[in-house]
């Protein structure tokens, strides 16, 4: 058996593989973040190693012990900042983090030719301009720096003792070299950083170290073999086998991520498509991200009192696809693709007297769903044909999400058996990789489809027009623009 654990942003899943390729068992812990200022997002490392050991636990201990290898997953992007004895020196800073939006522009003046090495645009939500921030305004933390690792990373080393990272989370740092696969000296110098202050690089199946002895009796499990694993977007590709030129996924998470495998590097940062290391070798990636999907659903959930998700997925169908004029821009915490703005927030537009729970669930789901349709223009724009979207992670859970998600891009998606278990599934796939061998074509084979949908022309028609007023709004809430500033 495989262990898979996602240190993911609202909490940690670990699942575990039997040899059949079967999730036989899965442990769950939450995780809180922290936003001690707005457009912050900060989340303490340890928690993650306790909500780790809570989520293993929760496996029943005859299943733990039969495991024979661990793979691990992550959020991306956030800034694990540890002194010499490495402990970390203050919070880690997220990837839904906002406030280096200056230091981005340093970033790519102090390095010409970023987007040429890294094939992506300076943003807020990656790391290296976080560093600079530190730099800036915390010299205190900046000097002491020893070791810069990214969120699963940190739990790595708890458990083995080693300071190590994969190609695909480490890509999202803005110091790969990402057609080179490997550290560029010249983007840490410009961070103020060398290689030494780096974990060492591999792909997702190679071995990375061996669970500590202490780590091993607390969990009840053998020192087995921990393997390097992937950044979350690339390992849940993995999991559904997403590991081909062409494959594409849809991540519905606290973020939304549309995933296309591909054969070589394709950068197109010009519309703000994100292009990274495959947690497989030989392989990279492009993506649209958008920093507020299924945390759009927790947010209304609030807002309007429902009693949770579920509870907004059904009052959102009964009010039924454009079942007002209400319009919702989801830019919760700024967004990435395709503007690249980290300041933007998020509106409702078009409310009126009979504007009610109902039709303000229903607008929240189209609203992401027209986001990610900016998303998968952007993808197409670089290059990339997508037939169907695989669908992975919480937001899976609602097929009449997807109705309206498949209206909105006009592309079928695809609901694949544990494709909710997102991340962890594919950690485990690698684990197996690097145990047994194998490829990752052979061992990442898809899931078998349990349900199918395709864009229903009745809904295409009933969102066109909120899905015309969203396309303008943007350039309306955004001095970019030149028209209206409400920040």
């Amino acid at each position: 058996m495989f262990l898979g654990i996602d240190i993911g942003t609202s909490g940690v899943k670990a699942i575990v593989l039997d040899e059949g390729g079967n999730v036989s068992a899965q442990g769950t812990a939450a995780l809180g973040v922290q936003r001690p200022e707005p457009g912050w997002s900060e989340q303490d490392p340890e928690a993650w190693w306790e909500a780790t050991c809570s989520a293993v636990k929760a496996i029943d201990s005859g299943i733990r012990g039969q495991v024979r290898a661990i793979g691990i997953a992550g959020q991306m992007h956030g800034a694990v900042l540890l002194g010499s004895d490495d402990r970390p020196l203050r919070p880690a800073i997220l990837w839904n983090d906002g406030r280096s939006e200056a230091e981005c522009e340093e970033l790519e003046a102090l390095v010409p030719d970023l987007r040429d090495v890294t094939g992506n645009i300076a943003m807020p939500g990656f790391t290296a301009p976080k560093l600079l921030w530190v730099r800036k305004h915390e010299p205190e933390v900046f000097d002491r720096i020893a070791t810069v690792l990214l969120p699963k990373d940190y739990v790595r080393l708890v458990m083995t003792g080693a300071k190590a990272t994969d190609l695909s989370d480490s890509a999202g740092t803005l110091w790969v070299d990402v057609s080179k696969r490997s550290w560029s000296d010249k983007v840490l110098a410009a961070t103020g950083l060398d290689r030494d202050a780096m974990p060492r690089l591999n792909e997702g199946p190679e071995q990375t170290g061996i669970l500590r002895a202490d780590v091993a009796q607390q969990w009840g499990m053998a020192r087995v073999p921990v393997m390097a694993g992937g950044g979350d977007n690339a390992a849940g590709a993995a999991g559904i086998g997403v590991v081909g030129d062409g494959d594409a996924l849809l991540s519905l998470g606290t973020s939304g991520v549309i995933f296309v495998a591909t054969s070589e590097f394709r950068p197109n940062p010009a519309r703000a498509v994100h292009a990274f290391c495959h947690c497989v070798p030989d392989m990279w990636h492009q993506m649209s991200v958008h920093l507020s999907a299924a945390s759009c659903i927790d947010w209304v959930a609030r807002l309007t009192g429902s009693a949770g998700p579920a509870d907004v997925f059904t009052k959102a169908e009964a009010a039924g696809a454009g079942a007002g004029p209400e319009v919702f821009l989801p830019y919760l915490s700024g967004e990435r693709t395709p503007h690249n703005d980290a300041r933007v927030r998020g509106a409702f537009l078009n409310l009126d007297n009979d504007s009610d729970v109902g039709r303000l669930s229903q607008a929240v789901l189209e609203g992401v769903a027209f986001a990610l349709a900016d998303g998968l223009d952007a993808l197409r724009d670089a290059g990339s044909e997508i037939d169907q979207l695989s669908v992975i992670g919480g937001g899976a859970r609602s097929q009449y999400w997807g109705q309206i998600i498949s209206a909105a891009c006009d592309v079928p998606l695809v609901y694949l058996k544990d494709g909710e278990v997102g991340p962890a599934l594919g950690a485990a796939r690698l684990a197996q990789i690097g145990v047994d061998g194998g490829s990752p074509a052979d061992i990442c084979s898809p899931p078998p489809v349990f349900h199918r949908i395709d864009p229903d022309q009745g809904i295409v028609d009933r969102l066109a027009p909120a899905k015309s007023v969203f396309r303008q709004a943007y350039s309306r809430i955004t001095p970019r623009k030149g028209t209206i500033d409400v920040r």
